[in-house]
């Protein structure tokens, strides 16, 4: 059985990210903004895909310990996009998340995230969105239903995250520079 190339996972910038994505994905354009992106690269150095990950664009998931994975591009190498979405958990892990999210058409069969570890998380009904000024929609992305995949810690595994109101009496007050 042939494995395919080695790869590794690289650095890169958004605007690199979103061109890959542009002349790539077949049915969405780049995301407007994102936390991290990253490239898969073949053992030449040659960018074969690249993940682009940031906030839960549903406002219910968006809790401040998620991230969603909102684009995966490849050039169809082998293992590519697996090796994609493992280093995004992974990273997203390393930064504090304890749950990641992405999702796919009905249509495509979701065996890279198997492969990756990650876990079918439910059904979401396709819809439009509205601009709210206007009531029209702009959609240039499918609307169809799509599966919701999803990879977390366990609930032990997140300590609660305490913020300092104020110092108290006798405490330096420290500063970011």
């Amino acid at each position: 059985m042939k494995h395919g190339p080695k790869l590794f996972i690289a650095p890169c910038n958004a605007r690199k990210a979103n061109e890959f994505v542009d002349n790539i994905h077949r049915h969405h354009d780049p995301p407007r903004g994102s936390k991290f992106q990253i490239a898969c690269c073949d053992e030449d150095g040659l960018v074969r895909g690249v993940a682009i990950a940031g906030r839960p664009v549903a406002r219910a998931l968006d809790d401040g310990y998620s991230c969603e994975v909102y684009r995966v591009a490849t050039d169809g190498t082998k293992n590519a996009c697996s090796c994609l979405l493992s280093a995004c958990w992974r990273i997203a892990r390393a930064m504090g998340y304890t749950k990641i999210f992405t999702y796919t058409l009905f249509s495509e069969p979701g065996v890279s995230l198997n492969a990756a570890g990650w876990k079918e998380d439910g059904k979401v009904d396709g819809r439009k969105w509205l601009r709210t000024d206007t009531g029209e929609g702009a959609n240039t992305w499918p609307t169809c239903d799509k599966r919701r995949w999803k990879v977390s810690v366990s609930k032990t595994e997140r300590p609660t995250v305490v913020w300092p109101s104020a110092p108290t009496h006798g405490q330096e007050m420290l500063f970011d520079l």
